[in-house]
C-alpha cells in the first residue's frame, strides 16, 4: 500500500461540482429573499415565523455543529490522539437531555427571541448588557475559525490563495445574510447535512476498498494502539480522558445547545413545546451519526498512513491538512469526487457564517441599538441593520487571520466556546436553578468566572501542556519514499508539535505551568460555570438574595420537569402549561400573541430588497 505515486490534484469536474454546492446554496438564499413568503417583520426573518416543524430545524442544529471544524478536524485529532474521541457519544446524550429539560421549558414559556431578553426579565438590563456582548465577542472569534478551516484546506489541495478564498468566504456569506431569513438558513443547513454525509461516505468507502475492508481498518487502529477508549485516569490535566470528555465536554457542549443565541433562537421557532424537543432529540442522532462517520475517516487516515506519516514528513504543512490529503491520494481516479469533498467542508462554513453573522446583526440591533437609541426611525434601522451584517462580516474576516496563528483547529473552537461559553452557562443556571441569586450576584460571578477561565485558557496558549499530558500517539516515518518533491504541497519545516504561534520563548517551566496551565482543554467551561455559580450564589445571599419577590415563570419549575408525562396522559389540554391567561389572543404557542405580532419592524430585517 505505498502511496508513491504522487498526490491527485484538482480537475474541472471537482471545480464543477464546488461551484453547484454555492451556487445551491445562494440561490435557496436568494429564493428565501424575494419568493414565497415575503418576511415582514423581524420575528419572520429571526424566527421563521415560529412555525418550522421539528426535523429541518433538528438538521439545521445538526448542521451548524458540522462546520468545516468537525470535518477537517475531528479526523485529525482521532489520528493523532485516538478514537476516545468517539466518548463524545455519550456527551452529545448528555448535552441534548440538559439542553431539553432545563433550558429550553424556561426560555419556550417566556417566548423570547433574544435569550439575553431573559437575563434582562429575570435581573436587570446591566447584565443582559454583558451577556450581549460577551456573546458578540465569542461568536465573532468563533466564526474567524470556521472562516479560516476550509480557506486552509483549499489552499493546501488546490493551491487557491489562501486570504483570497478566506476573503471569498467571507463577503459571499455577507451578501447572503444580508438577504435570506432563517428559513433560509434551515434549508440551506438541510441540503449541507446531505452534501456533508456525502463526502463522509465516499471516503470512507473508498478507504475500506483500498485499504481491504473496515475490518482491517480497525485491527490497524488496534495495532497502532489508536483504539484507547478506556481512559479512566481522573487526573484533570490529561487531555482527553473519560472524565475529561464526560464532565468537561458536557460543560462545554451545553454552554453552545442551551445558552447560545444561535441554537435556541433555532429550536424556540417550533411550532409547539413538544416540537421543540423532539428536534433537539433528533437532532442527537444526527450528531451520533457524524460523530461515527468522522471517527472512521480518522482510523481510516491511520490505517493508510501507519508507516509514512505525511505531517512530520513534511508533505502537509498542519495537521488539519491531512483529510485533504488523504482524499487526493484515495479519490484521484473519480473526478468530482475531491470536489465533492472540499464542498462538504466548505458548506459547513458558509452556514455556521451565515447563521452566526444573522444572530450577530439581530442581537446587536435588538439588545444594543434599540433600548439606548429609541428615536431612530424604521428606515434608519432597517440600514444600521445592513450595515451591521457587513461589518461583522469584515470582523470575522480579520478574526480568521487570527485563526492561522491558533494551531490545532478543534481544539482552538473549543478552548474559545470553552472559556466564553462556562461564565454564560453559569450566569443562566444561576437564573433559572437558583431562586435566590440577584442582579450583583449575577454580575459578580460572571466577572470571577471570566477571570478564572481567561487565566487558564491564556495561560495555556501561551506555555502548552507538555507532551505527556496531551499523549499525542506515536506517528511513523520509516515508509516514507523520500524521493517525493513537494511541488504542489506547500511544506513548511516547522516541528509538528508547536500547537500555537503564540507561544512564550523557551521559559524555565513552574509548577504553576505545569499544573494549573495544563488543565485539559475541556474543564474551561466547567471552571467558568462552578466559579460564576458558586460566587453568584455567594454573593446573593448577604446582598439581599432571599428578600426579592420573583415570578415563578423565570424558574425552572416543577410543572416544567412533569410536562413529558402529562404529554403522553392529556393530549388535549396542551394549554395547561401557559402561564399567563389565554385571552392575550393566545395560539397554541404561548409567544406569538397579538401584541409581539402587529409591529413590524425592518430594523433587524435585512431582506435586502432596498439596497
Amino acid at each position: 500500500m505505498e502511496p508513491s505515486r504522487g498526490i491527485g490534484t484538482f480537475v474541472v469536474w471537482d471545480y464543477v461540482v464546488f461551484a453547484g454546492m454555492l451556487l445551491i446554496s445562494a440561490a435557496i438564499g436568494i429564493y428565501y429573499a424575494f419568493a414565497g413568503d415575503k418576511q415582514q417583520t423581524s420575528k419572520d426573518f429571526l424566527m421563521g415565523g415560529r412555525r418550522m416543524s421539528a426535523v429541518p430545524v433538528a438538521l439545521s442544529l445538526t448542521a451548524s455543529f458540522m462546520s468545516a471544524v468537525t470535518v477537517l478536524g475531528t479526523p485529525t485529532e482521532v489520528y493523532r490522539f485516538g478514537a476516545i474521541f468517539s466518548l463524545f457519544a455519550i456527551t452529545y446524550l448528555l448535552v441534548v437531555v440538559i439542553s431539553a429539560e432545563v433550558f429550553l421549558p424556561v426560555f419556550y414559556k417566556l417566548g423570547i427571541t433574544s435569550t439575553y431578553e431573559y437575563l434582562e426579565l429575570r435581573f436587570n438590563k446591566y447584565v443582559r448588557l454583558c451577556g450581549t456582548i460577551v456573546y458578540i465577542i465569542q461568536t465573532v472569534l468563533y466564526t474567524g475559525i470556521v472562516i479560516y478551516a476550509p480557506a486552509l484546506a483549499l489552499n493546501q489541495v488546490t493551491g487557491f490563495d489562501l486570504w483570497g478564498a478566506v476573503v471569498a468566504t467571507g463577503v459571499v456569506c455577507t451578501f447572503y445574510c444580508t438577504l435570506g431569513g432563517l428559513k433560509a438558513v434551515v434549508w440551506t443547513d438541510v441540503f449541507q447535512v446531505g452534501i456533508m454525509l456525502a463526502g463522509f461516505v465516499s471516503v470512507i468507502i473508498q478507504a475500506s476498498v483500498v485499504q481491504g475492508g473496515i475490518g482491517n481498518i480497525i485491527n490497524d487502529a488496534r495495532n497502532g494502539g489508536r483504539l484507547n477508549f478506556w481512559n479512566f485516569n481522573p487526573n484533570p490535566l490529561q487531555r482527553h480522558t473519560f472524565w475529561t470528555i464526560i464532565l468537561g465536554g458536557t460543560f462545554t457542549w451545553t454552554s453552545l445547545y442551551g445558552v447560545n443565541q444561535s441554537q435556541v433562537q433555532r429550536y424556540i421557532s417550533c411550532k409547539s413545546r413538544f416540537q421543540a424537543k423532539l428536534s433537539l432529540y433528533i437532532n442527537l442522532v444526527g450528531l451520533w451519526v457524524i460523530l461515527v462517520c468522522a471517527v472512521l475517516c480518522g482510523l481510516a487516515l491511520y490505517s493508510r498512513y501507519q508507516d509514512c506519516d505525511p505531517w512530520t514528513n513534511n508533505q502537509v504543512s498542519a495537521p488539519d491538512q491531512l483529510m485533504p490529503y488523504l482524499v487526493l491520494d484515495i479519490l484521484q481516479d473519480y473526478p468530482g469526487l475531491p470536489g465533492l469533498f472540499v464542498a462538504c467542508a466548505y458548506s459547513g462554513t458558509l452556514s455556521t457564517v451565515s447563521s452566526s453573522i444573522n444572530a450577530l446583526a439581530a442581537v446587536t440591533v435588538e439588545d444594543l441599538v434599540k433600548p439606548n437609541f429609541s428615536s431612530l426611525s424604521e428606515r434608519s434601522l432597517s440600514w444600521i441593520s445592513q450595515g451591521m451584517s457587513v461589518l461583522f462580516g469584515a470582523l470575522c474576516i480579520g478574526m480568521a487571520a487570527l485563526a492561522s496563528l491558533m494551531g490545532a483547529l478543534l481544539q482552538a473552537a473549543l478552548s474559545i466556546i470553552g472559556m466564553i461559553g462556562g461564565p454564560l452557562l453559569g450566569l443562566f443556571s444561576l437564573g433559572i436553578l437558583v431562586p435566590f441569586a440577584n442582579s450583583i450576584g449575577a454580575l459578580v460571578g460572571l466577572l470571577a468566572g471570566f477571570a478564572a477561565s481567561f487565566w487558564v485558557g491564556i495561560g495555556a496558549q501561551l506555555y502548552p501542556p507538555l507532551p505527556e499530558r496531551t499523549m499525542p500517539l506515536s506517528l511513523e516515518t520509516y515508509g516514507c519514499n523520500n524521493t517525493y518533491n513537494g511541488s504542489n504541497w506547500m511544506t513548511t519545516t516547522a516541528m509538528p508539535f508547536s500547537t500555537s504561534a503564540f507561544q512564550a520563548p523557551n521559559v524555565e517551566r513552574t509548577p504553576l505551568m505545569d499544573n494549573w496551565y495544563s488543565l485539559s482543554y475541556l474543564y474551561f467551561s466547567t471552571l467558568g460555570t462552578l466559579v460564576t455559580l458558586f460566587v453568584g450564589i455567594l454573593v446573593s445571599l448577604p446582598t439581599g438574595g432571599r428578600k426579592q419577590n420573583l415570578d415563578r415563570k423565570f424558574l425552572l419549575t416543577k410543572e416544567d420537569m412533569l410536562f413529558n408525562f402529562d404529554n403522553f396522559k392529556k393530549k388535549e389540554q396542551v394549554l395547561s402549561y401557559k402561564s399567563h391567561p389565554v385571552e392575550e389572543g393566545g395560539t397554541d404557542n404561548p409567544a406569538f400573541n397579538h401584541i409581539e405580532m402587529n409591529f413590524t419592524d425592518p430594523g433587524s430585517r435585512t431582506s435586502g430588497t432596498h439596497l
